[in-house]
């Protein structure tokens, strides 16, 4: 089980990140752009649950490289990561913070940084990993 906090500890552990506010929701940029960010649900997508209890308690929104990867992300049946209609399209996958595990968050935010950060940062990054 992960936190909010967890989660932005993770992601201004990464090189060149700032935190700032977005729709009045936490989000973590690399270079000006969104990697991830506190994501609520609105009241369309409320509605687009119908009966079905939608997930609870913190919910990130966490960038993919494409929506290639979302689906191969999303059929790997990770516990805590899913999507919502209003995705449909859109590079990114949605993280229910109480489910997920906390190796499987770094590597989704891991993955969210490193889909966004200039070429040559996330190179750089990459070889002082190795």
């Amino acid at each position: 089980m992960a936190s909010l906090e967890a989660a932005a500890r993770i992601a201004q552990s990464f090189p060149e990140v700032t935190e700032g506010s977005r729709l009045g929701s936490r989000t973590w940029l690399v270079s000006g752009k969104a990697f991830a960010w506190e994501r609520g649900f609105s009241k369309a997508d409320l509605k687009r649950f119908g009966d079905v209890q939608p997930p609870d308690g913190p919910i990130l929104a966490v960038r993919v490289d494409d929506v290639v990867e979302k689906e191969a992300i999303l059929a790997s049946g990770v516990v805590g990561i899913f999507t919502i209609p209003h995705f449909d399209g859109y590079p990114a996958v949605l993280i229910q913070l109480r489910k997920i595990k906390a190796p499987q968050l770094r590597e989704a935010l891991t993955d969210g940084w490193l889909a966004c950060a200039p070429r040559k940062l996330a190179e750089s990054y990459l070889e002082r990993r190795r």
